[in-house]
């Protein structure tokens, strides 16, 4: 059946408001080229998304041609303004961006361990405000936050997980209560760094990959034909419980120790590196791991330290455990080394890890670093917010 013409126009919209957001402001008559409608069609949908508010002159050509320059249209990026946080065991970081995605504000607090629940979430609200009111922000459309562990998948909210600071829970409804008019959200830290890696990373020419993240904890995200898979209880990648060799026991339901977490998580890795007698100083909030391994990476480089190069290939040597699991049972053709451990592994890291892959599975796979370093969790909360925000204001009003 032929669309009605209200849906068409509602079509239409949606169209040409995706492409002033990836291309940039435009003019009408690079509207009818790029959407193959007529001039009347585009002339239309000029004029009702300009009398919405979604759009407006945003100046003129500076095409060469005869008669007065085309006026340039697009999207008003004040329209919205959006929230991302990167929730974490021993802080928060935030950003306040426009529609169009350009930060206005940032920063970072850190939250110890001792604080209590109540404290905690009052210091990572007030982040979030101190940050609403540096961005000259009059209110917030869409809040999306990174946490480690489960999410609902019914309820979307973050589930009660053994060793999760409780103030993470209660983060959600307490900005919930600040910004009463925002859309709230919460996602798995490491599923947004997939999406993340997937739009602006190391996955940009794959439609199918896992991201296996390597830090405090161990998870994977999982991206199948473009989609982001999360399992039916919102569990698909807690590959930290998955049993593996070289550990003294077995996982349980509510503890990954015996699990892959036991040897290629931040304490196992910190343990390796002194047996190998590799020492680093500490530097910064990042785990001692991700230092030790960063230290690692640099003396293999230039000083082709032996004890170094021994203890890069122990640690290739745990991961590829995890990884051969992954790729046997999903064959997802490129693994994204990510999180603090597999960001500091670098190429050196990524590369060991790909030739032991390609001795224990018959299926290639491609091994890659993050490319988004410690940002990858803010950029993939910032991008979902932003999708959530457009398909809200970019759908038609309701009749």
């Amino acid at each position: 059946m032929p669309a009605s013409p209200s849906t068409a126009r509602a079509i239409n919209d949606r169209l040409a408001l995706h492409l002033l957001q990836q291309e940039g402001p435009l003019t009408a008559g690079q509207l009818k080229q790029l959407t193959g409608l007529s001039r009347p069609t585009v002339a239309d949908l000029v004029e009702r998304l300009t009398a919405s508010g979604l759009i407006e002159v945003a100046g003129e050509s500076g095409e060469q041609r005869r008669g007065p320059n085309a006026k340039l249209y697009g999207i008003v990026a004040e329209r919205a303004y959006l929230a991302a946080l990167d929730v974490r065991t021993e802080g928060v970081a935030v950003l306040v961006s426009d529609l169009l995605g350009r930060v206005l504000a940032e920063g970072s607090v850190p939250i110890d361990d001792h604080s209590g629940t109540g404290p905690a979430v009052e210091q990572a609200v007030s982040l979030v405000e101190r940050a609403v009111k540096e961005a000259g922000a009059d209110r917030l459309h869409t809040v999306g936050i990174g946490a480690p562990g489960l999410i609902d998948p019914v309820g979307g909210e973050l589930r009660d997980s053994s060793g999760l600071p409780e103030w993470h829970r209660r983060l959600m409804a307490a900005l919930q209560e600040k910004f009463p008019e925002a859309r709230v959200g919460v996602e798995n830290e490491t599923n947004l760094a997939a999406l993340a890696e997937q739009r602006d990373g190391a996955a940009r020419d794959r439609d199918t990959f896992v991201l296996l993240w390597l830090g405090l904890g161990i998870g994977a995200a999982v991206v199948l034909d473009g989609t982001l898979r999360r399992g039916v209880s919102g569990g698909a990648g807690e590959i930290g419980f998955m049993p593996v060799p070289g550990t003294a026991g077995l996982p349980s339901a509510t503890d990954c120790d015996g699990g892959f977490h036991s040897v290629a998580g931040a304490a196992a890795v910190t343990a390796l590196a002194a047996e190998h007698g590799l020492t680093a100083p500490s530097t910064g909030p990042e785990p001692h791991a991700a230092t030790l391994v960063r230290e690692a990476v640099r003396r293999s480089a230039s000083d082709a330290d032996p004890a170094a190069e021994r203890f890069l290939d122990a640690l290739a040597d745990r991961v590829v455990l995890g990884a051969a699991a992954v790729v046997s049972v999903l064959d997802p053709g490129c693994l994204v080394l990510a999180g603090e451990i597999g960001r500091a592994g670098a190429d050196a890291l990524a590369d060991r890890v790909q030739r032991r892959l390609a001795r224990m599975s018959p299926l290639a796979t491609e091994v890659r670093p993050s490319t988004l370093g410690g940002g990858a969790v803010l950029r993939g909360a910032l991008l979902t917010a932003r999708d959530r925000a457009q398909d809200d204001l970019f759908s038609p009003p309701e009749r």
